[in-house]
């Protein structure tokens, strides 16, 4: 079943012409910044006060606006008579902080909810920006508008239909700034969706679908294996814990080559876990912690939704994407605990917890990957513990690595991408603890959830440089903040595109 019609993303565009002449806009929206000195009014301010006669320090004093970033002050237009634009219907004063990317993305954010069901809103805000702060106010915007549904009667709510960035003194030379911003935004979108979709509509062959859509339209190729290949060639990982679902497991294989790559040119891999829908296995989870089991394929589509935008965003290195798919079921072929299971290229796992599914699959995944693909870096990403949600909260997410400069590179662009990653440890005295008496490894020994996992998956790594992403804590939003909207995410597909896009996203790495 493809993806039913949805509430879409705002069309956005730069424009010259200040905010206030922006023909057909019914709200327009203004800076306010925070300094030293209180509040001043940004670009565009100047050109309203010419046609609206309003005492607006005494309003944002009234309102008790500090130019605190998404702090919103409304002023509605009881006539237009006279105004340069007729449609007019309110004016805005959105505060900026000190305009700093994150300031800004809260600000789009913000003026996003505010603006819902309008048809056009007009704002200079960008005009106070560099291009690092145009693309973050523009992922404030798409992604503060996010929205999914399956209701009869359609959404409860549509997003502002189109934003115009006015007062940009050279709208052409920031086309690209605009460009990536879309791109990247898009690819949260995207990752969120996928998320949502319940589970009666999503399982392996839908995600299989969708990547056929997604490489059709991004140019990638695409191989996929079905259950019988995946035995055939001994993805024991994905088979057992797929075996008792009624929709058998698939893994997915997208390749993205940049123009003009040649044997020389790096070769990223990453991995997603793409569980559909997780039981627990026969170590079944209480009912309150499968509400939210239809994500737990995030990373996975994390991966489909970055593999479909490395073009857009001009990824200079080749990137493989692996989506490991599976549901884990409960059922009379169902997993058991103690059953030993055997990896590609042979490395076996006892399971002592069906629960701690994610890692048997991505185990898979990552074999696979150092085998046949000669990966320079090898990156995955997952819904994987319980335990990191316990360390990090809910607004961070974790990162280990066996390579400083790899660990980085993707800290840094998660933090300009407004997806923070919390470096953790990859403590080798707690290796002794995945010791099984009749297996290469025990597939939930007891000790540190989250750093159990990761010295787990580091087993299938090889030598290759290689990070992992557990998002368990930040799948989920419990609430509306910024630019995340209650529910799924989509967490990590920003990080990874703003690293894919550098220049060298694997300077320093010990390749």
């Amino acid at each position: 079943m493809a993806l039913s019609s949805q509430v879409l993303p705002p069309q956005i565009a730069l424009s010259e012409v200040p905010p206030t002449a922006v023909v057909g806009a019914d709200v327009v929206a203004i800076p306010v910044l925070r300094d030293e000195d209180g509040i001043a009014l940004g670009p565009g301010a100047a050109e309203l006060l010419d046609e609206i006669d309003l005492d607006v320090f005494a309003l944002l004093e009234h309102c008790g606006s500090t130019g605190q970033a998404g702090q919103i002050v409304e002023h509605v237009i009881l006539s237009s008579d006279g105004l340069t634009n007729s449609s007019l219907t309110c004016v805005l004063f959105v505060g900026v902080g000190a305009a700093t990317p994150a300031d800004l993305r809260c600000a789009g954010a913000r003026l996003a909810r505010r603006t819902k069901g309008k048809q056009t809103l007009a704002t200079s805000v960008a005009a106070l920006t560099d291009d690092a702060g145009l693309r973050a106010l523009v992922e404030g915007l798409v992604l503060g508008s996010f929205g999914f549904h399956r209701r009869s009667q359609g959404p409860k709510e549509t997003p502002v239909v189109r934003v115009v960035l006015a007062g940009i003194a050279d709208p052409e030379a920031r086309q690209q700034a605009l460009a990536r911003a879309l791109a990247v935004a898009g690819a949260g979108w995207m990752a969120r969706t996928l998320a949502l979709v319940p589970s009666n509509e999503k399982n392996p062959g839908w995600m299989v679908e969708r990547s056929r859509e997604i490489a059709e339209s991004a140019g990638l190729k695409i191989k996929v294996w079905d259950e019988k290949a995946l035995a055939k060639q001994g993805f024991g990982g994905l088979i057992g814990v797929g075996q008792a679902s009624g929709t058998p497991p698939r893994l997915i294989r997208l390749d993205y080559t940049p123009a003009g790559a040649d044997r020389n040119t790096a070769h990223v891999v990453l991995v997603g876990k793409g569980i559909t829908f997780d039981t627990g296995g026969l170590s079944i989870k209480p009912a309150d912690g499968m509400m939210t089991m239809k994500r737990d394929m995030t990373g996975g589509g994390v991966v489909m939704a970055v593999m479909g935008a490395l073009a857009e965003v001009d990824c200079p290195v080749k990137v493989t994407g692996l989506v490991a798919c599976a549901e884990n079921a409960v059922g009379a072929n169902a997993m058991r605990p103690g059953d030993v299971l055997s990896h590609f290229g042979g490395r076996t796992s006892e399971v002592t917890n069906t629960d701690a599914e994610g890692r048997l699959v991505l185990a898979d995944a990552l074999a696979y990957a150092v085998s046949e693909l000669a990966p320079t870096v090898i990156v995955d990403i997952a819904t994987l513990t319980g335990a990191m949600k316990v360390a990090l909260g809910q607004g961070t997410g974790g990162i280990f690595a066996n390579d400083d400069a790899l660990a980085e590179l993707i800290r840094i662009a998660g933090a300009a991408a407004g997806e923070p990653l919390w470096r953790m440890p990859l403590v080798q005295d707690y290796e002794e603890r995945l010791d099984s008496k009749v297996a290469d490894a025990d597939n939930a020994s007891a000790g540190p959830g989250a750093i159990i996992a990761a010295l787990f998956l580091q087993q299938f790594t090889g030598s290759v440089p290689w990070a992992h992403l557990d998002i368990a804590s930040v799948g989920d939003s419990p609430v509306d903040s910024n630019e995340w909207t209650e529910g799924a995410t989509g967490f990590g597909a920003r990080a990874l595109l703003h690293w894919l896009e550098l220049a060298d996203p694997l300077a320093g790495v010990a390749t």
